[in-house]
């Protein structure tokens, strides 16, 4: 794995150190948090905030380490300014999507990195397409490419029948700007990696038609 590059440490203090602060402290944490009526009252920084909140140590446990596995490809690939842009646009434009799905739920609430980490797997499905990842139900090493595909279409059903108490919509979100910027940045995957940007491409056409038919 490496050594850990100074931006990796300095995300994961942050949220360390903040999601922390929220389990003791719940007044902390309740005005942090994404949450639509608060938003929609001005209270926008929630939009960047509640990226760096989790529920319990578990939830940080699980996105941290699913950011330090996915970290270092993308790092040695785009460089570390445009590894934060994608942290951060990812979380952002994570939230926005909860935002758009459940503008109407004004008690909706939602905390955590993952809309940020699927922005930055993304990232590093594009550059290493067969890197071998692992399922926790699936014995089986499968390739980034195919678990890429995989997690969208979860998502999506997630989004549609609302399972379990998981930001779906963040999750896609995340997922979609990780994809797009990253991208823009290395236009030359659009030649190295063509097949893989077309195969990732069909979720996210899956979406955009469930949206426009009302089905979503």
């Amino acid at each position: 794995m490496g050594n850990i590059h100074i931006v990796t440490l300095v995300i994961i203090a942050a949220n360390v150190i903040i999601s922390m602060k929220g389990f003791k402290d719940y007044l902390f944490f309740e005005k942090y948090k994404f949450n639509i009526g608060h938003i929609k009252r001005g209270e926008q920084f929630r939009m960047f905030s509640s990226g760096f909140l989790h529920l319990d140590f578990s939830h940080l446990l699980f996105n941290m380490l699913t950011l330090y596995f996915f970290t270092n490809p993308v790092l040695v690939s785009v460089g570390a300014v445009n590894f934060v842009l994608i942290y951060v646009a990812s979380l952002l434009i994570g939230n926005l999507f909860s935002f758009y799905f459940h503008k109407n739920e004004l008690h909706y609430s939602a905390i955590g990195a993952s809309g940020a980490v699927s922005g930055i797997l993304y990232s590093a499905i594009l550059f290493y397409p067969n890197m071998s990842l692992y399922l926790f139900f699936v014995p089986i090493p499968i390739p980034a490419w195919l678990f890429g595909i995989l997690y969208l279409l979860y998502s999506i059903y997630g989004m549609k029948k609302r399972t379990g108490n998981i930001g779906h919509d963040a999750h896609f979100g995340g997922a979609l700007a990780g994809y797009f910027l990253t991208i823009l940045i290395a236009p030359s995957l659009i030649e190295s990696q063509l097949w893989i940007i077309i195969l990732l491409m069909v979720p996210l056409l899956l979406l955009f038609f469930l949206i426009k038919l009302k089905k979503i």
